[in-house]
């Protein structure tokens, strides 16, 4: 077949850009409102987005010769599936691209927290040299809670362990090989009464929308700490500041927001949370897999791109 014609409504990485232009003509326009968005993909047969562009009805509509919309990272939550099944466009994604980069992030969170890593520099870098005021506590020995245990869930648990953390499990994909692992199986408040340390790591369904709410936040210890690097809208938000100005727990480490970019200066300013802004999957070597992993698959799926 002919070259394709690519659109790229997200920033990537050029090097994800250069192994999209191995398969056509790349068009590369980020941040695109909807209206813009259904003008540049007319002519296109591949769309390809990160997290922030949706991809509605209107816009797959718009796109007369749309054959296949990816997905350059895990969860496809901001694709209307039912839209592209409709038309006949192919979706695909690629969720086993950045499990390492996602699981490091959380465990560089933890120990964020634990260690009162950002506080310190900080101050720090303010001239404030106050060792005392950092004690800091160890992941050694603590108990991790984590909420759905696939691909990125499984390699948290497994890094959780190495650090010597006991580690829960809730929603396990392959329940049998993780309890062989040392990961044990309980159930959804059983996990969150024992946690220190509670990390989300299931899709964006009408199922897990806002399944952590005020009722799950208080079954969780004064001590323990809330890690999301899922989708924010996991999380009821207004129910978590309330916890965390409450003291029903001690704190939160956010990679991911109801609204992005988020607007909760109230969450953002408290002192008890680590918030990034959705770094997951934002490594060299995690972008560079999720340009090969989306290649080959487009490649399947059209016909070989350039000829």
């Amino acid at each position: 077949m002919g070259s394709l014609k690519i659109l790229v409504a997200d920033h990537v990485s050029p090097e994800f850009a250069r192994e999209m232009e191995k398969l056509g003509e790349v068009v590369i326009k980020p941040r695109l409102s909807e209206e813009e968005l259904c003008k540049e993909v007319e002519g296109c047969e591949v769309l390809i987005v990160r997290g922030s562009t949706k991809v509605t009805k209107k816009v797959m509509e718009a796109g007369k010769k749309l054959k296949l919309v990816a997905r350059a990272g895990v969860g496809i939550d901001n694709i209307d599936v039912k839209a592209a099944e409709e038309r006949g466009i192919k979706v695909v994604y690629a969720p086993e691209a950045s499990k390492t980069a996602v699981a490091e992030l959380v465990m560089g969170l933890m120990l964020c927290w634990a260690r009162k890593i950002p506080q310190a520099c900080r101050e720090l870098k303010e001239g404030k040299w106050k060792k005392e005021k950092f004690i800091g506590t160890e992941l050694k020995g603590k108990t991790l809670g984590v909420i759905g245990v696939g691909r990125i869930g499984g390699e948290v648990a497994r890094k959780a362990l190495a650090f010597g953390m006991r580690v829960l499990g809730y929603d396990i994909v392959k329940r049998e090989e993780m309890e062989r692992e040392g990961v044990r199986y309980v159930d959804l408040p059983a996990l969150l009464r024992e946690a220190d340390f509670v990390t989300l790591h299931v899709p964006l369904t009408p199922q897990t929308e806002g399944m952590i709410g005020e009722k799950e936040l208080s079954l969780m210890k004064p001590t323990a700490v809330l890690v999301n690097t899922s989708r924010g809208k996991i999380v009821d938000e207004k129910a978590l500041v309330r916890a965390l100005r409450e003291g029903w727990i001690a704190g939160a480490c956010l990679d991911v927001f109801e609204e992005e970019p988020t607007k909760n200066l109230e969450l953002l300013s408290m002192e008890h949370v680590i918030p990034t802004p959705h770094l997951g999957a934002s490594t060299v070597e995690a972008q560079r897999n999720i340009a090969l992993i989306l290649s080959q698959k487009i490649k399947e799926l059209m016909g070989g791109g350039k000829e």
